[in-house]
């Protein structure tokens, strides 16, 4: 896998094999970018990585100084992938990684955040409760951004503060604004 853009643009990092995360392709990875960059102001902004794998999203956006990130996963592999990532990479300064359950943490933490990306395990059978959470416990801020990544499966469209889905290949994000 590859950062796509920014300050550690074309660095490579592999992941082990049989890492029991599915990381999100380069094509994906770079149509989301390219809708976030486009269609939303990103700066400086508080980035919630939600189930955050092989780490591969969270470095995105620290490669394109989007703003700080925190990222959480329960998988003790991935965190120790992803901080062998940010040692790699340099960013400590900018990035902290927290292993916990993705709706423990939602439940329990105080902080907002500008850009939530979600991507659960797509046979995940609590999307429905993991955006209500972050609606009810307001973890965004006015204008907030929440990002899902699922399978064809999961439809999301009628969920309250939906925007829009895109698709790229097998993989979709469905946008939710705080408005």
């Amino acid at each position: 896998m590859r950062i796509i853009r920014g300050i550690y643009k074309t660095r490579y990092y592999k992941v082990q094999k049989g890492f029991h995360s599915r990381p999100t392709t380069d094509f994906a990875k770079e149509g989301l970018f390219n809708v976030l960059e486009h269609q939303y102001l990103c700066e400086n902004m508080d980035i919630l990585d939600l189930c955050a794998g092989t780490g591969n999203i969270s470095i995105e956006f620290l490669s394109r100084e989007l703003g700080n990130v925190i990222a959480v996963d329960n998988n003790f592999n991935s965190i120790r992938h992803i901080k062998t990532m940010v040692d790699k990479f340099g960013c400590e300064d900018k990035i902290h990684v927290i292993k916990s359950d993705l709706l423990k943490y939602l439940e329990k933490s105080e902080k907002q955040f500008d850009l939530i990306f979600a991507d659960p395990p797509y046979e995940f059978e609590h999307y429905d409760k993991m955006i209500d959470l972050i609606f009810e416990k307001d973890k965004l801020k006015e204008d907030g951004l929440l990002i899902v990544e699922h399978g064809a499966e999961t439809k999301l469209e009628n969920r309250t503060h939906f925007q829009f889905v895109r698709t790229y290949g097998n993989i979709h994000f469905s946008f939710f604004e705080k408005k």
